[in-house]
């Protein structure tokens, strides 16, 4: 039995009633194994900093990652700042909810992990995207991992970039991971309440808006 992604119907962005600005690119989020929370993208809130971050590219104080909001506000957010969102996989075909390691490679939500246990996977089209939707002019993936199963897919997309004018680049994990990627951050400031969420912010900051390409 295939894995669809628990949002599929959003993924093609047929469902948008704004017409949008920037394109935001996840990875993956599968409708199973049980234990997927998360009610819309970047949604399994207690381990991802997504809706904290990305209001703060808009030079707004709300922190949507706070447990009084949810989709509702996620979805005006994102309609009034133009910005859609949309995941590189559609489904994973070769996957089997009754593999134990199947269901563990998903159950981690991890990148790697699904590269390595899985082959047969439809991606989303995200040139076609652009193509239906030429207002769109940054385009954004919240990953640096350099995996081979999303590389080549990206490729094109940067291509398609540089051909049309399309802003296309990578930015770190909005999840907990990021906190791997801190190095001497950590260490100069050690006073920070709110460590892994600036660490973030900063490093999206200085790529949202252009002073450093990824």
């Amino acid at each position: 039995m295939p894995c669809p992604h628990k949002f599929q119907s959003y993924l093609n962005l047929d469902r948008l009633d704004f017409v949008p600005e920037t394109l935001i690119v996840g990875t993956f989020n599968p409708a199973w194994p049980e234990g997927n929370y998360a009610e819309w993208f970047y949604g399994r809130t207690g381990n991802n900093y997504f809706w904290d971050v990305l209001p703060r590219m808009y030079e707004s104080d709300l922190n949507l990652r706070k447990r009084e909001f949810g989709p509702k506000d996620w979805k005006l957010f994102c309609r009034e700042n133009r910005v859609a969102i949309t995941d590189l996989i559609f489904s994973i075909e070769d996957a089997d909810s009754e593999s134990e390691s199947h269901r563990k490679a998903l159950k981690t939500y991890s990148d790697a992990s699904i590269s390595r246990q899985f082959q047969q996977i439809t991606f989303t089209d995200i040139l076609e995207i652009l193509e239906r939707f030429p207002g769109i002019k940054n385009v954004y993936l919240t990953t640096q991992a350099k995996i081979d199963l999303y590389n080549m897919r990206w490729s094109a997309v940067e291509e398609y970039g540089l051909k049309n004018g399309v802003r296309v680049s990578r930015l770190l994990t909005p999840s907990a991971s990021a906190r791997f990627q801190m190095g001497n951050y950590r260490q100069e400031n050690p006073e920070d309440k709110t460590l892994l969420r600036n660490f973030i912010y900063k490093n999206w900051l200085d790529i949202w808006d252009g002073k450093r390409l990824v």
